[in-house]
């Protein structure tokens, strides 16, 4: 159809004009914003106990805006998902990225003060009504099965948790459930609770695609198969584990004899290291023939060529690289293939 009015052609053109603004605005309103990727990776971080990687979190959390309150409401409210320990870590490279920062020059904002008056009567009741807020769902007082069997774990669970942590509201219902979803997202073996978080973010406006963002990340620094997890249960596809370009590397080394024991003291560093700080390496593992402990041998996998260049660019990889350069007499690398794809996903499962 061809219009040959010109006001109606320019009315449709800017009507179409308006329409596609509008769009592209709700698609950008579904991304995470840098405050929210930034509460998911101090989450994922204190989750795992991975201290270096939080404190690049912590850092980039505060560039994007997010204030120490804010922050230091996170790292508490994860001490009722990943225990005291890891939130009480977390607090302590919180308070050093503070004090990095203020001998930088940076001021971080303070924020909101944290102020928790909860001096209601009932307050089972207060988490209880929290809780139904959260999943839509009435909630029976006490909780079925475990709450009965348990009634001390269900009173923890609404008295403390959904009311006396939920008391603040320097964070709000949507950013205390994508702090506890990340975290359970780097935790093997509590999809049940993740699940039902999912569900509770899905309430509070967390939309799909930020979830598939969440993802994302959760598998950039913790792992593919804990990513899948997330993706299982927000009905999309998985990424495989096992890339067509994985590497699968044994390293033969002999080592000079007088060096052999300040050889594997920065070996075992510098391989126990690769795996808790790379998610694309999947195991280094060293060993040394029985007869001949000089013999070194490395069973090195890579998730693909690509984490294996980013391995050799590591602050760890080059010490050891560096550190024992002399101590080395020979080393050759030989490349292998799998015969049984599928069984190397059961390697290790044993040992665990």
């Amino acid at each position: 159809m061809i219009y040959k009015n010109k006001p109606l052609r320019a009315l449709l053109v800017f009507v179409l004009s308006i329409t596609t603004v509008m769009i592209h605005a709700q698609h950008h309103t579904t991304e995470l914003s840098g405050q929210q990727q930034g509460l998911i990776n101090m989450a994922a971080s204190t989750a795992t106990g991975n201290m270096d990687q939080l404190h690049t979190a912590l850092h980039k959390g505060l560039d994007a805006g997010l204030s120490q309150n804010e922050i230091k409401e996170a790292l508490v409210q994860l001490y009722a998902y990943t225990g005291f320990p890891r939130s009480l870590n977390a607090i302590q490279m919180l308070m050093t990225v503070v004090d990095e920062r203020k001998r930088r020059g940076i001021v971080d904002a303070t924020g909101q003060e944290i102020m928790v008056n909860n001096s209601t009567k009932d307050k089972y009741e207060q988490g209880r009504k929290v809780l139904e807020e959260l999943t839509k769902t009435a909630q029976a007082k006490p909780a079925p099965g475990f709450g009965e069997f348990a009634p001390r774990m269900d009173a923890f669970l609404k008295e403390h948790l959904f009311a006396d942590i939920f008391a603040s509201d320097v964070l709000n219902y949507q950013q205390r459930e994508l702090v506890t979803i990340a975290a359970l997202a780097s935790m093997p073996g509590v999809e049940a609770q993740l699940k039902s978080h999912i569900h509770m973010g899905k309430n509070t406006g967390v939309t799909q695609h930020q979830l598939e963002q969440l993802a994302g990340i959760i598998e950039t620094n913790v792992s593919t198969t804990q990513a899948n997890t997330v993706r299982k249960l927000i009905d999309i596809p998985a990424v495989p584990v096992i890339k067509p370009d994985m590497m699968v590397r044994i390293s033969e080394i002999a080592i000079q004899p007088e060096y052999l024991e300040a050889y594997q003291a920065i070996l075992k560093e510098e391989a126990a290291a690769s795996v808790a700080l790379e998610p694309g390496v999947i195991a280094i593992f060293p060993m040394y023939q029985q007869e001949d402990p000089t013999q070194v041998r490395i069973v090195e996998i890579y998730a693909d060529k690509e984490a294996y260049q980013s391995h050799l660019k590591t602050p760890h990889f080059e010490h050891y690289k560096t550190s024992t350069l002399p101590m080395v007499k020979s080393l050759k690398l030989i490349d292998m293939t799998h015969i049984d794809r599928d069984a190397m996903l059961e390697i290790f499962k044993k040992l665990q």
